[in-house]
């Protein structure tokens, strides 16, 4: 009994130390309010990052959604920022466009629409961006570069904005204005100036959501830009803004950052930036590219999304750690609420922030990542350390009357490899004001007023399995949701579903390409178009489809396999590639440039006829067929000896496509 007593007081004392050591930081709203809260959210596009999702089957793509969007569940975002396409690459795959030639507008292309609406269903108050990453080829009047002809721009804009409220009671709140090469402020004025006269006040713009200079210094020396401006907004700042931003007394978003493989050291990663964008900053809203990782994992940036649904054949998605990380700001603060002026930096490494809504409620977040798990793609992150620590918060202003604080945690564990996310530990009561907590590297918390979070779940989605060895598609769809065909991802050029009203026969429901111009685009479309589909790691496969060539004498179809590169360098992808042409000629190359043949002679094709085509690959050696019968055989493939499937154009023309088949060895 007596040891039992003196072990006692040992721990007592042991832990009174520790009290005693612990740094001590203020939580008072009475010194004034930092900065308003603007939310935290995701990006869908830049592009064709959201491209598997719509091919998932119920209930799993609504459990997806819920993930995202569902207040109280998931990440429970509160912005959601896409990509208005403009049928170019970037990064990703295309996104078809909204007005692919100057008479035409569609409003139900493209799947962001969808997205958009099922955000909105599941939260009403979630905040919509759009923002164009590129336009169609007859925007830039021949040129790569969208501003020379700044009417025809914002006429292209502006009819996205209003077609998303006329089609689909859709009210966007901001419009981003994006190059890579520099801003122009005459098109950020006209563009102020139609959507007012459109009746459009409520639409604020974003500019130049890309680099904090040369924008904000523009808007110190420029008024009417200064007016015109609501927010700056900057992508992977690297927690950091510039003092020039500050002056203007804009809001300052990061509005798009993250960009960073979504394991564990991704979840670090984002639950570092989230608190320190503002910490360092100053930067109300952070916005992560991508949303989620739905689109070929070895495309750019595979895996670089909140969450991962890349298998819509099979049902499988991965609720990332990003997904609870985000939970811990999202659930426990909404926008409108305010920063409070007493954040900043943990002693030991670390970092905390607090927001009120101004009417009693209270959320603390506090992150104690480390360096090397929670490195991010860009920029660089110079070195740092992160040790244990003790931190007391004393809570004053009318935070001192708090009796009790939920507490939400999550503990990265690098060494086990048994991580605990969003796990919510006992109330902790307050004494005096003040309380403490023993803080070790890698974990989140949050301690908060608000009661509602959970965390949500659905039962376990199937099983991961890899793309069908045996996949057909007849493309017969009579009233599409989308207007994309499934599992296939657009690398340039855009393939949509049609109907062939020429061709009362077999070929009445069709895929076709439809962009016949080079679009406006900061990425490295190819000159050939190009669509993508199946199983990366293939090697021995055979593939067939039909095609229609409608470009006399010069048009020209391909199909292909084994084609190892996409996304951003789709310019430079290789693989065994089978055209046919107008003109009554085929070729067989080894890229999709045509530099490198290995087969070439008649095949009698011609535009207007529907032809078959059949290429089988096997070992080092490929194979064609036409129409059913030999073409050529026995084409020396060295390299690549893995890949997509593909069908495609010689350059941007109309062609169509119908029952598309692949056979594949396992």
């Amino acid at each position: 009994m007596v040891h039992r007593t003196l072990l006692s007081r040992i721990l007592w004392v042991l832990w009174y130390a520790c009290l005693c050591n612990a740094e001590s930081y203020v939580l008072d709203d009475k010194v004034g309010l930092g900065r308003e809260f603007d939310g935290i959210g995701g990006l869908s596009g830049g592009g064709a990052t959201t491209r598997l999702l719509v091919n998932y089957a119920e209930p799993y793509r609504s459990q997806i959604l819920d993930y995202l969007f569902k207040p109280n569940f998931g990440a429970s975002l509160q912005i959601l920022k896409v990509e208005i396409g403009g049928d170019a690459q970037t990064t990703d795959g295309t996104e078809p466009s909204h007005m692919h030639y100057e008479n035409d507008e569609n409003y139900f292309r493209g799947y962001e629409w969808w997205l958009m609406k099922e955000a909105k269903k599941r939260n009403p108050n979630i905040t919509l961006i759009g923002l164009p990453w590129a336009f169609p080829g007859w925007v830039g009047h021949g040129t790569n570069w969208p501003y020379d002809h700044p009417h025809i721009t914002v006429y292209y804009v502006v009819s996205w904005i209003i077609g998303a409220k006329q089609y689909h009671n859709l009210d966007i709140d901001y419009i981003g204005i994006w190059n890579e090469k520099k801003f122009d402020s005459n098109y950020i004025k006209l563009l102020r100036y139609t959507l007012d006269k459109s009746g459009l006040e409520r639409v604020k713009i974003i500019a130049s959501d890309n680099l904090w200079q040369p924008i904000s210094l523009s808007l110190l020396l420029d008024a009417e830009l200064h007016n015109v401006v609501d927010i700056i907004g900057a992508h992977y700042p690297g927690t950091n803004t510039v003092l020039d931003a500050l002056k203007t007394g804009k809001k300052l978003w990061s509005s798009e950052d993250y960009s960073t493989y979504n394991d564990d050291i991704g979840g670090g990663c984002w639950a570092r930036i989230l608190n320190q964008n503002y910490v360092n900053g100053r930067m109300t809203a952070t916005i992560s590219w991508n949303l989620i990782a739905s689109y070929y994992e070895d495309l750019s940036f595979g895996r670089n999304g909140l969450m991962t649904a890349e298998e819509p054949w099979s049902g499988n998605y991965v609720v990332e750690s990003p997904i609870w990380i985000t939970a811990h700001t999202t659930q426990f603060a909404q926008p409108g609420w305010t920063y409070l002026q007493t954040v900043g930096h943990l002693a030991l490494g670390g970092s905390y922030v607090a927001l009120t809504d101004g009417k009693g409620n209270l959320t603390v977040v506090i992150e104690t990542m480390t360096h090397d798990h929670s490195i991010c793609i860009r920029p660089p992150l110079p070195h740092f350390n992160v040790s244990s620590q003790n931190a007391t918060f004393q809570l004053k202003g009318s935070f001192g009357s708090v009796s009790a604080l939920q507490v939400w945690h999550s503990k990265f564990d690098f060494k086990t490899k048994k991580p605990s996310f969003f796990k919510k530990l006992s109330p902790l009561r307050i004494s005096d004001g003040t309380f403490t907590l023993a803080l070790e590297p890698d974990e989140v918390y949050t301690l908060t007023t608000i009661t509602t979070g959970q965390k949500g779940s659905h039962p376990a989605p199937p099983a991961s399995a890899p793309f069908p060895r045996s996949y057909k598609d007849d493309f017969n769809v009579r009233n599409p949701c989308f207007t994309e065909a499934p599992d296939f991802a657009d690398q340039t050029g855009v393939f949509e579903y049609y109907i062939n009203l020429t061709d009362p026969g077999h070929h009445v429901f069709t895929l076709r390409q439809v962009v016949t111009q080079r679009p406006v685009t900061w990425a490295a479309d190819a000159d050939q178009t190009i669509s993508v589909i199946g199983d990366h790691s293939w090697q021995n496969l055979t593939v067939s489809c039909d095609v229609y060539i409608e470009t006399e004498k010069t048009g020209g179809v391909f199909i292909a396999a084994r084609v190892d590169q996409a996304g951003e360098t789709v310019r430079s992808a290789k693989g065994v590639f089978y055209w046919v042409y107008a003109d009554g000629t085929y070729k067989v190359t080894n890229d999709i440039a045509g530099k490198v043949v290995l087969a070439e002679g008649l095949s009698g094709t011609r535009a207007g006829t529907w032809h078959t085509l059949t290429l089988t690959v096997e070992g080092q050696y490929a194979s064609g067929m036409l129409n059913g019968y030999p073409l050529w055989k026995n084409a020396v493939v060295i390299a690549p000896q893995n890949g997509w499937a593909a069908i495609g154009t010689q350059t941007f023309e109309l062609a169509q496509f119908d029952n598309f088949a692949i056979e594949a060895e396992q």
